[in-house]
């Protein structure tokens, strides 16, 4: 029975002056973790867990096996940016990914902007305005349930609005699992192909996408085939997922895909519980142990409502200052 070993960070801190020096840096970014986790898994189950501060993990390093090794230089991986034809997209700070589904049954914004290309590129523009440094363009509904597209739907869908955006110089990506529609794209002008099955869906796509040299996102889904929802039955949900990341970046990889045009997403919302979901986002720093750039989508998920004691997930919440500062005023008036 083979064993497989995680490195996971447990503890943050707000910069390596708060640590004495003793916090590693994560992805290049402004995160620093100072404490770790050292799993080992075996036949799906936990079998030791050990912890070290940034000094002890540094001196016990030599004696860990080649996969905590790999994940340690991995957790430290500054990526370069995405170039996006006239755009640069850092990615050693957060971005946001703007949502433009030119679909008729997808969850939030169905039907509103499929048949109004005019609403579509405001909407887009409004989306860059606020801040959006990519542009995802979907014409096929992934929600629970939804009905797969002809290809020919597709891209009638998603091809004029591409071309549009991309005469403006937005980073555009495209939401598909269809080699044809891909290729389409990424000749009407978009720049990253987006597939929430990671290339599975039709065998054509890794070769594909190895050839397109375009930056490719490979998504978590438990499903196959139209229903990538289905068979989300975890043992340990974001050991699962790591290692299902892990193995769907290996394959990208044989097939001629390069390392530094992998992004993965852990899935968030696909085959998942509200448990599922919200243990993934608090394991976050552990996939930086992959050495990929991460993508999470979130935005306008069942989980927002959940855990929001029933409020609306498309109600917008207050801003961050003003719960810090009501957090900040009830202190005040217990104390």
């Amino acid at each position: 029975m083979s064993t497989q070993h995680y490195l996971r960070p447990i503890a943050l801190a707000e910069s390596p002056q708060s640590e004495e020096g003793g916090a590693l840096r994560l992805a290049g970014g402004l995160t620093y973790a100072s404490r770790f986790a050292v799993i080992a898994r075996a036949g799906g189950k936990i079998i030791s867990r050990e912890l070290y501060s940034v000094p002890e993990l540094r001196a016990v390093l030599p004696d860990l096996s080649h996969d905590l090794q790999a994940q340690f230089a991995n957790l430290q991986r500054a990526h370069a940016p995405l170039e996006c034809g006239a755009r640069t997209v850092r990615l050693d700070q957060p971005q946001v990914m703007g949502i433009l589904n030119m679909t008729p049954d997808s969850f939030s914004d169905g039907g509103q902007f499929m048949d109004d290309p005019e609403i579509a590129a405001a909407h887009a523009a409004t989306m860059l305005e606020g801040g959006a440094a990519i542009i995802d363009i979907g014409g096929e509904s992934t929600r629970p349930g939804a009905a797969a597209v002809w290809e020919g739907d597709e891209l009638k869908r998603v091809v004029p609005m591409i071309e549009r955006l991309a005469a403006s110089g937005a980073a555009i990506s495209i939401d598909s699992r269809r080699p044809a529609v891909m290729e389409a794209a990424l000749t009407a002008g978009a720049h990253i192909i987006n597939d929430v099955s990671a290339l599975r869906h039709d065998p054509r796509s890794l070769g594909f996408a190895a050839r397109s040299g375009a930056p490719v996102v490979l998504m978590h889904a438990p499903g196959e085939g139209d229903d990538l929802h289905s068979g989300g039955a975890y043992t340990d949900v974001v050991l699962d997922v790591f290692d299902w990341l892990a193995a769907r970046r290996d394959v990208a990889i044989a097939a001629g895909i390069p390392c530094e045009k992998i992004v993965l997403d852990p899935g968030i919302g696909f085959g998942k519980s509200v448990a599922d979901n919200l243990a993934l986002l608090n394991a976050l720093p552990l996939f930086h142990a992959l050495g990929q750039p991460l993508l999470v989508g979130v935005s306008r998920k069942r989980m927002i409502g959940a855990t929001r004691c029933g409020a609306d997930r498309l109600q917008p919440t207050r801003p961050l200052g003003d719960v810090v500062d009501a957090q900040i005023r009830k202190l005040a008036i217990e104390r």
